[in-house]
């Protein structure tokens, strides 16, 4: 089964420089099932859909929609069960565990809700702990650019327990930035975020889209979140059913009222702080 064609009605075109640029990751027919025979479950139904290089891409759905499975699959965390993942030229369904390792590790940064810090290192040495897993010294001139990006100049000395949440934060995007992947996974990076500190984060990482050319694919359930993106991608019960250009925190609400009947809509705005 193949995804639904999407829906842009009276959104707007593409950004310009997201509809020119090639895909930095594609999904092809993408299906994962769990399970088998009666107890399977069927996250993904033939997914279809290109993120753009230099773009900021969420994903959002309702529970269950198959949005993590999605973002877990592009990042080559999880195997597909039918169709192929692009990242830039490479089909990552091709690749045998050991280059799939090497290839996350080089071409693929990771932002979790979870900061996974090191409690041991200093912010500047958590920054710095990709490269030197890789054995590749850090570019000085890039280091300090992403450094600035994200604000951490006068944190760079301090522990992640000297650090509040969207400090820790900012350095687990830095320590994304520092390799200069393709492609940055977030998943849910402002979950465990109070509102300011939630609107720091997504501000540096449009910041990071902006200024230094990074891709992003976000998977969020917060509309204020989504709305930091150029472009939202919907799912429904494994398939994509619509997208959004140029959001804004109502637009992305209203969408995913239509996606539930409408029935949760006054719900969400409620969860939100999207009354009125």
């Amino acid at each position: 089964m193949t995804s639904t064609s999407t829906d842009t009605s009276g959104e707007g075109p593409a950004p310009a420089a997201g509809a020119a640029a090639p895909p930095a990751v594609t999904a092809v027919e993408v299906s994962k099932v769990y399970g088998s025979g009666d107890a399977a479950v069927h996250a993904l139904r033939g997914v279809s859909v290109a993120f753009a290089r230099g773009a900021f891409t969420a994903i959002m759905g309702p529970s269950g929609s198959g949005k993590s499975t999605l973002m877990h699959c592009l990042a080559g965390l999880d195997t597909v069960s039918g169709g192929r993942v692009m990242l830039g030229d490479t089909d990552l369904t091709a690749l045998k565990d050991r280059q799939l390792t090497l290839l996350r590790r080089d071409r693929i940064g990771f932002i979790f809700q979870a900061f996974n810090l090191l409690p041991t290192l200093t912010a500047e040495q958590n920054i710095l702990l990709p490269l030197e897993l890789a054995g590749r010294k850090a570019d000085k001139a890039w280091f300090d650019r992403v450094v600035d990006v994200v604000g951490l100049r006068d944190r760079l000395g301090h522990r992640p327990g000297q650090l509040s949440g969207g400090q820790q934060q900012r350095v687990a995007c830095a320590r994304a930035l520092v390799t200069r992947p393709e492609v940055i996974f977030a998943d849910e990076p402002t979950g465990n975020l109070d509102s300011r500190a939630g609107a720091e984060v997504l501000g540096f990482l449009r910041a990071s889209v902006r200024e230094m050319g990074q891709t992003i694919v976000m998977v969020t359930h917060d509309p204020v979140a989504a709305s930091y993106a150029d472009r939202v991608v919907f799912l429904r019960d494994g398939t994509i059913v619509s997208e959004l250009f140029e959001p804004t925190p109502d637009t992305v609400l209203d969408r995913l009222s239509q996606l539930t009947g409408g029935a949760d809509g006054p719900s969400l705005r409620a969860r939100h702080g999207l009354e009125g």
